[in-house]
């Protein structure tokens, strides 16, 4: 395969045949069977590297009793126990700042990134000089998997801090060869600049959140301008659900005029978009040549067959500085091997990473993801945009409540029309969810909108009860 070496040593200065839809042909458009093969001697030498300079995975694996030359088959990988989150906590507190699954000097460290650390200890991310580079070209080959091109704009509306999102696009869109512009988001008022520079600039390319572009086209409207004004051909989106979710993914493009991408994974798994759709294909193809992905059983950590779900456990095959291996995400998915539309034969997630396995709740039996509901309401003419999702869990059984927004042609037609509206969205829960959800309709622009990540669920029986009285419940 082309420029397939470990540790990786990329050669910056190469492009494709400008009419292929290809960065590197074989890697991509290979038997599967063959890059197995490949792959599995590939994991072989990360984990030998990986045990030669990690106290942390000597330990984890001299406890499991495996060794690298172990590992003939994927079926055999799957004996490699999980890495998780919590793990890279502990080892970060027991040796800081990196932990001891450091396999580089900290000499080497290029960059530091890490987690908010809003929910406790952050995690922080050393990535060195030789990783940027490797991930800088794992997102420019992705990048043009998706239609963007040397000179192209690429807008970057996100926020550039610890984040990786918007670093990993960045340094993609330059890699590329574009003219890249960090434009950021998060301070008052940058919103309404955004839409003035998109207006300037005319980028090929926006990178932000799902919820980001619908706000970006908000304040565009307000504004007096028609979104499709930018000129986009390609929104690309990470972390949160959206871009896989037909509703919201068939919105955004109908707003923009362009194409959506979703992508993106982990932040400890950067190259995070080794999870991306292309031009022709839609949901996630899995690039397993830079990442390889099992899709696995949450229990026993074994991979499910395709056309089932289960979550993704990751492998770096180029990373050197902190390499995860066998790293288990907490998401929930599924995936199917087929042919896909842009000959890549890869496995694809159709639908996305759906979220965290977390974030589902059982309402009266039925599992139930937030993404679903938003699904169900971007599909409703009327919704105004935002939501909130109330749960109680403290009776026998969990109850489901949702406050959604109108828009102003719901409001101008007057308190009937919002009461049809709240109907349909009840009726429509029922037909596919399977569940009983009381729905309150409320005014536009009630809920903060986000330039992030939108948190819309809110466990609160005091809430709930409020709203199911006001429903005479």
């Amino acid at each position: 395969m082309e420029e397939w070496n470990f540790p990786p040593n990329y050669n910056n200065d190469y492009f494709p045949d400008p009419n292929s839809p290809y960065w590197f042909r074989d890697r991509e458009t290979m038997a599967p069977e063959k890059r197995d093969e490949l792959i599995v001697a590939r994991i072989r030498e990360v984990m030998a590297y990986a045990y030669d300079h990690s106290p942390f995975y000597q330990r984890k694996w001299d406890e499991a009793g495996i060794k690298a030359s172990d590992i003939r088959s994927l079926a055999d990988f799957e004996a490699v126990p999980v890495v998780t989150k919590q793990e890279l906590r502990d080892s970060q507190a027991k040796n800081p700042p990196f932990g001891d699954y450091l396999c580089c000097p900290e000499s080497d460290i290029h960059h530091i990134h890490g987690t908010s650390g809003t929910t406790g200890r952050p995690t922080a991310f050393g990535i060195s000089r030789r990783d940027w580079d490797t991930i800088a070209n794992n997102h420019a080959r992705i990048m043009w998997g998706m239609g963007l091109r040397p000179g192209d704009t690429v807008f970057v509306a996100a926020i550039l801090s610890l984040y990786m999102g918007s670093w990993g696009a960045l340094i993609g869109a330059e890699r590329l060869g574009c003219k890249a512009f960090p434009f950021g988001a998060g301070a008052p008022g940058m919103t309404a600049r955004a839409v003035t520079w998109l207006g300037m600039m005319k980028p090929a390319g926006l990178y932000s959140t799902p919820s980001y572009a619908l706000r970006l086209a908000e304040v565009a409207r307000e504004e007096g301008v028609n979104p499709r004004e930018f000129g986009i051909k390609v929104l690309f989106f990470s972390g949160e659900p959206g871009g896989s979710i037909p509703s919201i993914r068939d919105k955004i493009q109908d707003i923009y005029g362009a194409k959506v991408v979703d992508c993106g994974t982990m932040a400890e798994l950067t190259p995070w978009m080794h999870a991306s759709g292309s031009a022709d294909t839609e949901g996630m193809l899995l690039w397993q040549d830079i990442v390889y992905t099992e899709v696995a059983d949450p229990n026993t950590h074994r991979r499910v067959p395709y056309g089932e779900q289960g979550t993704p456990i990751y492998t770096h095959l180029e990373r050197t500085s902190q390499p995860m291996i066998r790293m288990i995400s907490g998401d929930l998915t599924h995936w199917v091997m087929e042919d896909n539309p842009c000959g890549r034969t890869y496995p694809r997630l159709p639908k996305g990473i759906y979220g965290r396995i977390d974030d589902m709740f059982q309402i009266r039996g039925e599992n139930v993801y937030p993404s679903a509901i938003a699904e169900i309401l971007e599909g409703l003419a009327g919704y105004g945009g935002e939501h909130r999702i109330i749960i109680s869990r403290s009776g026998s059984m969990d109850e489901l409540a949702v406050q959604a927004e109108f828009d102003q042609k719901v409001a101008d037609k007057g308190p009937d029309a919002v009461r049809e509206l709240g109907e349909r969205a009840e009726a429509e829960f029922s037909r596919v969810l399977g569940v009983r959800a009381r729905v309150e309709m409320v005014e536009p622009d009630t809920f903060p909108r986000t330039d992030f990540k939108a948190q819309r669920v809110v466990d609160d029986r005091d809430l709930y009860q409020s709203l199911h009285q006001k429903r005479g419940g």
